[in-house]
């Protein structure tokens, strides 16, 4: 008797904008000492660059260039094979190449830098996997030049995902800072935001925090509601997740209910607090009153998985 075809298990909140998986990130193959000089002179080889958080877009896709003469450069990190075909044929090996500044001589055929914020909306699926995951490594590249435990140099290994510090001879593997994000909700079914106090102008969103450490998901929704809020939570449901590199963080989205909405900011990372019906927010966005959080945020889903529909607005813009 043959066995029943696997079912895939899609989160409440469905696939989010940033949690597309297009690419065999190809594990196995980085511990390959010479896997650079491997793929070097394929002819299905790519390279993807980046500066400053930009990488470069033409139109709706990341602009994907054939290998310099002069290789890949000292920190190239290995992203993987694209498994479908897209702009490149399946099976295309990727290569992230950071540079110290963007090159203005790599701007062909109307190729710009976009910051991912910018460039997410408009991207495809396999565009958008390869810009986050180059995204989140070079942020950790940059940062992580040095070794933690004795502070000397370290040096990429392992197709660019572990450093080595050369003193000590310890590895270090990327870091992901997990945070839960949570759309609250009173007995009158309202929903409550918050405007944090580095936000410019009348910018609102669902509240969220990192996961401390021995701390449970559940139990950092509680805590951080409590913290930035006053109030008192609980069953707190797990909604779905993504990576958002800035710089290093994966959003784990989430409902709780309270049963007393007497809310109040701390004053401190939170400065206003306000409940909304669904008109009442509808109103406010759509005569720009407020601002929410723009399209690729999990904020932004989970405002609308409540809200029952996308939510017009006057400037429809990737804000984050």
């Amino acid at each position: 008797m043959s066995s029943p075809a696997p079912v895939a298990v899609i989160p409440p909140l469905g696939i989010l904008p940033l949690a597309r998986t297009a690419v065999d990130r190809g594990s196995d193959r980085r511990i390959a000492a010479d896997l650079f000089e491997q793929i070097r002179t394929g002819p299905a080889t790519r390279v993807m660059y980046m500066a400053g958080g930009r990488a470069l877009i033409s139109d709706t896709e990341v602009v994907l260039s054939p290998v310099a003469e002069s290789g890949f450069g000292a920190v190239p990190v290995y992203l993987g094979r694209t498994l479908a075909d897209a702009q490149e044929p399946a099976g295309t090996d990727v290569v992230l190449v950071t540079l110290a500044q963007e090159d203005p001589l790599l701007e062909n055929d109307g190729a710009r830098w976009a910051s991912l914020r910018d460039a997410a909306v408009l991207l495809g699926e396999l565009d958008t996997a390869l810009f986050v995951e180059a995204a989140a490594i070079s942020n950790w590249h940059a940062t992580h030049t040095h070794c933690p435990r004795c502070g000397a140099p370290t040096v990429p290994e392992q197709g660019g995902w572990v450093r080595r510090c050369t003193e000590d001879g310890s590895q270090h593997f990327p870091r992901t800072d997990p945070a839960i994000i949570v759309a609250i909700t009173d007995p009158a079914d309202r929903l409550l935001l918050g405007s944090a106090a580095a936000w410019k102008g009348n910018r609102y969103s669902t509240l969220a925090g990192f996961v401390e450490p021995g701390e449970s998901l559940e139990g950092a929704v509680i805590r951080e509601v409590a913290e930035e809020s006053g109030l008192r939570v609980h069953s707190p449901q797990y909604m779905g997740s993504q990576p958002w590199p800035f710089p290093c963080s994966l959003m784990l989205g989430f409902t709780a209910r309270t049963e007393d909405p007497a809310a109040t900011p701390d004053g401190v990372e939170i400065s206003d607090v306000r409940w909304f019906t669904r008109q009442e927010l509808g109103e406010a966005v759509a005569s720009g009153e407020i601002t929410i959080a723009g399209g690729i945020s999990i904020a932004r889903n989970l405002i609308e998985q409540w809200y029952g529909r996308p939510i017009a607005e006057p400037d429809a813009g990737a804000r984050a």
